[in-house]
């Protein structure tokens, strides 16, 4: 799956448009990435955490020629570390949870708009 494919499927499970989406899991994927870059940790309870590593300069070997040797920089890069209920799900050990949350209520302008304005008694008489 890749980032549309992701989009498409949230807005469809949400009933939220493309864009809102698109927007949210941007805004997602920035804090993420800006908190990775200030050495913070961002743990994600059930899912998850995300984490800054430091990666040790080492010697390293050219593949295409195994007798060259190089050096390989110090370097920072990002981790994961799947959480346990994630681990779980993957490997069959207990079942993804359905998704539950209320979907977006339409505007009370457009539901009288449906109905016309009229009175949804039989005897026509409105209701005091």
């Amino acid at each position: 799956m890749n980032k549309a494919e992701l989009i498409s499927t949230i807005a469809h499970a949400t009933g939220h448009s493309k864009l809102a989406v698109h927007n949210a899991l941007a805004a997602t994927f920035h804090e993420l990435t800006c908190a990775l870059t200030k050495g913070e940790r961002v743990t994600l309870v059930g899912f998850g955490t995300f984490e800054r590593r430091h990666r040790q300069a080492r010697i390293g070997v050219n593949p295409q020629n195994p007798t060259q040797k190089l050096k390989i920089p110090a370097s920072r890069v990002p981790a994961f570390k799947a959480g346990q209920e994630l681990k779980n799900i993957v490997n069959g050990k207990s079942k993804l949870p359905a998704l539950s949350f209320p979907r977006p209520a339409k505007s009370a302008s457009k539901a009288k708009k449906k109905s016309g304005g009229k009175s949804k008694h039989k005897s026509g008489k409105k209701r005091r």
